[in-house]
């Protein structure tokens, strides 16, 4: 009989392979969202998202079903799964608002103030406990953020608007998952999440459509099939290794992101921008490593796909 102690020495001797997988996944994703970015100087945002979608649908559907059939469909919480995947939905249609105005950098740094916004939502909805290292953390990534978006200097823009509330449904996602995983395992998260965002990005192709020339119909499709990989490795990641090990290499989409931002569009990361990126990500390790101090004898469940 395997034990408690047993499984987290498994998932011990994985790290390396579980480092690469996300490493890997930071590199697509950076790649995706620069895709992305370049197609809505073009096309109208739900045109955009119903191909990223659609593509990323196909890619995950091809890695979840020949492994677990059409019984990774069965399950008794459709309302939660509609829920989540809405808000998934909303999140990645924010993200793509702010990538037409923000730099790739910039966008993604706000982004990554959605621990930030897990932590809170979790003392307000799932009433965890959260002592006074949490809340300092807290409040010291929340100014991170301001940095960043500088709003006192009158530049607090629509793209950084559209950024935090990525950021923010981001968090209620995850708030979600945390609920749904004693239930439902992560290739069903995984389709449902895909299913439903592709259905909810039909709806946006009434509000513009322009046939796209092969060449960015092909960007598109990579695009999405790029995504669905790099979800499943950035899954797979954290199912092979304990997230205190893997998920401070998730912040390398930083530097690849501030990198394709410059060679592609010539944006130079501005001094704010690296400060405020800095604060954030340290206070979203120290919150994890809070985390890992406060649950040291417990597995945590293979989180659900990256919601990008």
């Amino acid at each position: 009989m395997t034990t408690a102690a047993d499984a987290q020495a498994a998932r011990r001797n994985q790290i390396p392979l579980g480092i690469l997988y996300m490493v890997a996944s930071t590199v697509v994703f950076a790649g995706v969202n620069a895709i992305v970015k370049w197609e809505l100087a073009f096309y109208p945002v739900g045109e955009v998202s119903f191909f990223r979608a659609l593509f990323a649908f196909f890619a995950v559907a091809a890695i979840v079903l020949p492994r677990r059939g059409f019984a990774v469909l069965r399950t008794s919480r459709y309302r939660e799964h509609l829920q989540r995947g809405v808000s998934q939905f909303g999140s990645m249609t924010c993200m793509f608002l702010a990538f037409r105005v923000l730099s790739l950098g910039s966008a993604v740094a706000i982004s990554f103030s959605a621990p930030l916004f897990t932590t809170l939502l979790s003392i307000l909805i799932l009433k965890e406990k959260v002592g006074p290292h949490r809340w300092s953390a807290l409040i010291v990534g929340f100014i991170g953020v301001l940095v960043v978006t500088q709003p006192g200097a009158g530049s607090l823009s629509s793209g950084a608007l559209f950024a935090m509330a990525n950021a923010v449904l981001i968090s209620t996602v995850a708030v979600a998952i945390r609920r749904m995983s004693a239930t439902e395992s992560t290739e069903t998260l995984a389709i449902y999440q895909m299913t439903v965002i592709t259905i909810c990005t039909v709806f946006l192709l009434p509000l513009g459509f322009s046939a796209p020339r092969w060449v960015d119909a092909l960007a598109l499709a990579v695009a999405g099939v790029g995504n669905g990989i790099a979800q499943y490795w950035w899954t797979r990641s954290l199912s092979l290794a304990p997230p205190s090990a893997v998920v401070p290499f998730n912040y390398l989409s930083l530097v690849w992101a501030s990198i394709l931002g410059f060679a592609i569009w010539g944006d130079v990361p501005t001094p704010a921008l690296l400060l405020g990126s800095a604060i954030v990500v340290a206070s979203g390790l120290y919150i994890l490593w809070r985390e890992t101090l406060r649950r040291p004898r417990r597995v945590a469940p293979a989180p659900a796909v990256s919601s990008r």
